[in-house]
């Protein structure tokens, strides 16, 4: 067998960690909500944000073992804003323009009056109160897309019958998928049905745009301003609002993946990363890239650095000395390249956030990981 055949072989079979994108935390001090967050942001990175289940599932191991606690701060807050935004959290199922896609009949998105979405017959959208039952579109991320549910339930309920049995309620990013909705509603006989269009005044302290939420019923109530995650009880993993003057014990967060708003060089921005933190960040799976494509969406430049790098005499592109997942951008791909020219890789910060070839020496933000591969 060619040196160059085992070479190759070897780099197919490495595999990466694929650890959280943070890690959390468990503080057993009882402090404030505001006192707790400071020890957060001065010690590690900030109070807990949670992006799906799994993330509620990884946090309760952080406070496995402890006894006679209630449960414990996140870094949920409630502010003055109140806005729309999709049940589905994910920020990679969306491009710029999916987020924004809306339908509302006249004068429904402005109201002020109800925080939840349904759609009628004739596709467009409305405003209504959380607790009035309705059937529902749930989201399947599979070839069976969206699926009707002709079971009458409040938004809050059928939110949770449709993270249990699928994955979400349903998002609508375009047109054709509120023309999708609108033929299972002709077919099941149905004239209105929710969808997973809520709205709230709640936001996480490290400004994470994730839209997962995961109430106990009935809150969250107005007067209270935190949250607090249940760990023990009939409610566990769940959240529960609190007034911030009340003392919980908390749980914070190391973030695996660490925007760095400086413009370096590619070589530049790995000599940082490699001081301060571990390395430049690598993309072994998708799941790993919907994490580094939220992070990417807040850099100031228009893409950014990742530890991607080609391998010219071979024609591979490397995440360090492994070949990892790729998601190139059109006129980006993996064919030959000239090998007088040094290339490496990007994420783009906005629209698909495709990746793009570019010389090392153009000056970008970066991303950096405090996790070893």
């Amino acid at each position: 067998m060619e040196l160059d055949t085992v070479f190759i072989m070897l780099l197919l079979s490495a595999v990466f960690s694929s650890s959280a994108p943070r890690q959390f935390e468990f503080v057993q001090t009882r402090m404030f909500c505001t006192d707790a967050q400071r020890y957060c942001r001065e010690k590690y990175s900030d109070l807990a944000s949670i992006d799906n289940s799994a993330d509620v599932t990884e946090l309760l191991k952080s406070v496995n073992g402890a006894s006679g606690i209630f449960g414990v701060w996140i870094g949920l807050m409630m502010t003055l804003r109140s806005e729309w935004k999709w049940s589905l959290a994910d920020p990679a199922f969306y491009t710029a323009h999916d987020s924004v896609f809306h339908n509302w009949a006249s004068n429904q998105t402005n109201s002020s009056l109800y925080d939840c979405a349904y759609m009628s017959l004739n596709g467009l959208w409305h405003n209504d109160t959380c607790n009035s039952q309705r059937s529902f579109i749930c989201y399947n991320d599979s070839s069976k897309g969206f699926i009707l549910v002709q079971q009458l339930m409040n938004w809050r309920n059928a939110q949770s019958f449709c993270r249990t049995n699928h994955m979400d309620l349903s998002s609508v990013r375009k047109q054709s998928e509120n023309q999708q909705i609108q033929q299972l509603m002709s077919t099941g006989g149905v004239t209105a049905v929710w969808i997973g269009l809520f709205r709230d005044s709640w936001e996480w302290s490290d400004k994470s745009t994730s839209s997962f939420r995961n109430w106990a019923p009935p809150e969250p109530q107005s007067t209270e301003n935190a949250t607090v995650l249940v760990i023990s009880g009939s409610i566990r993993g769940q959240w529960e609002d609190w007034p911030c003057n009340t003392q919980f014990t908390f749980v914070c967060q190391e973030d695996q993946f660490i925007l760095i708003q400086q413009n370096l060089s590619w070589s530049e921005a790995m000599t940082f990363c490699r001081q301060n933190h571990v390395d430049l960040v690598s993309v072994p799976s998708a799941q790993i890239e919907r994490r580094v494509m939220s992070v990417a969406k807040r850099a100031s430049t228009v893409a950014v650095w990742m530890g991607l790098h080609h391998y010219c005499s071979m024609n591979m592109w490397l995440c360090g000395e492994v070949v990892c997942y790729q998601n190139w951008a059109a006129g980006n791909s993996t064919g030959p390249h000239d090998c007088r020219e040094r290339r490496v890789g990007a994420i783009q910060s906005s629209g698909d956030q495709h990746w793009v070839s570019l010389p090392p020496t153009i000056r970008l933000n970066f991303i950096c990981t405090n996790s070893e591969p």
